[in-house]
Parts: structure tokens; C-alpha cells; sequence
């Protein structure tokens, strides 16, 4: 996805298969409905077993949160210039992970963004991703605010940076102009310097 460290050919491997099984239940899911398309259809599309599918996707709705975008998300973030703010940094990040995917990895992450805010059934995994994604936002905050020591604190700044993530992802699940603008807002209205 990046250029910080090679994968090894298992690694690769299994990030190829990843995507096939994402790339095929997409496709499916376009064609068919997602209510209308089971795991093992996917599993036979994307040419691997459903136990397979349930090594990468613990469930179905899985597929449509990439959880591989997040860690490198948060690295951009924590290794931003430390003069840049936190709203700043994170647009930054977002950005640049955004920017450094391969054509069709940038595909199958705004399809799975896509139908992640129209499938009902995935409206409770989307609130977990939510909420694990403001706890790793706030654990970063450690090191982009030091002045800011207490957890609490930093949860409720994490907290407006997912809520502008929220705001505008709704309807417009893309990592570009929508979350920039909204970052801009933020960044205009709020001061984020000690209390």
C-alpha cells in the first residue's frame, strides 16, 4: 500500500486475496443487492472457501470497512511535522494514505466506502469503527498534544475530529474534498491550544 517497508510474497499474497474477496463481493453486491448476496457467493467469486472469506471477514458486512487503512491513517498522523496542528495533521494523513493507494486499491476503498453509509446492516459496524477510530485518534493526540495529559481530554478532542468525519462522510463517502473542507471548518472555529 506504501512505500515504508517491502512485504514479503506471504504478506502480499494475503493482501491480494483481501482484495480479491473484497473486489468480488463489491461486484455482487452491485449486481445482486448485498441482502441478496451471501458469503459463499462471494467466496466462489473471489475462487477461495467460505472458510477462507471468514479468515479475512469475520462476517459479511465486514467487507465493506477497510480496516487497512486505518494504521496507516494513524502513523501519517502521530509522524506529521510537529509544528502542523492536529486538525491539519490529520487532513494531512488522510490525504497522503489516500494518495499512496494503488488505482485499484483506491477503487475497492471508496466502493466499500460507498455502500458502508447505505447498507443498513452495516450501520452498527460503522459506529464501532467510529468509536475504535476516535480511541486511536486519542492515543495519538499524546504525542501531537503533550500539553494535553488528560485521556478524557484528548477523547473528546478525538471525539470532533470523527464527528467531522461523520458529518460529511454521510452521503459523500470520500476522502478528498468533503473531510478537507470540513477539517478547514473545524481548524477556522476551534482553537486547540492548552485550556
Amino acid at each position: 500500500m506504501d512505500a515504508r517497508e517491502p512485504l514479503g510474497l506471504r504478506e502480499r499474497k494475503k493482501l491480494r486475496t483481501r482484495e480479491t474477496i473484497r473486489r468480488e463481493a463489491f461486484r455482487l453486491f452491485e449486481a445482486n443487492g448485498y441482502p441478496n448476496t451471501t458469503v459463499e457467493q462471494i467466496a466462489d467469486a473471489a475462487e477461495v472457501s467460505p472458510r477462507t472469506f471468514f479468515r479475512y471477514f469475520p462476517a459479511k458486512e465486514h467487507v465493506l470497512i477497510d480496516d487497512d487503512l486505518i494504521p496507516p491513517i494513524i502513523e501519517a498522523f502521530r509522524s506529521a511535522p510537529p509544528e502542523m496542528p492536529p486538525l491539519t495533521a490529520y487532513r494531512h494523513a488522510v490525504t497522503s494514505t489516500f494518495a499512496a493507494l494503488s488505482p485499484p486499491e483506491r477503487e475497492n476503498a471508496l466502493r466499500g466506502q460507498s455502500m458502508m453509509y447505505s447498507v443498513p446492516e452495516a450501520q452498527g459496524l460503522l459506529y464501532s469503527h467510529y468509536v475504535r477510530l476516535i480511541r486511536l485518534i486519542s492515543e495519538a493526540l499524546i504525542d501531537r498534544l503533550p500539553h494535553v495529559r488528560d485521556a478524557f481530554e484528548r477523547r473528546v478532542l478525538a471525539g470532533v475530529i470523527v464527528g467531522v468525519l461523520l458529518s460529511v462522510s454521510d452521503g459523500t463517502p470520500l476522502p478528498g474534498d468533503p473531510i478537507a473542507a470540513g477539517m478547514e471548518i473545524l481548524e477556522a472555529r476551534l482553537n486547540l491550544g492548552p485550556l
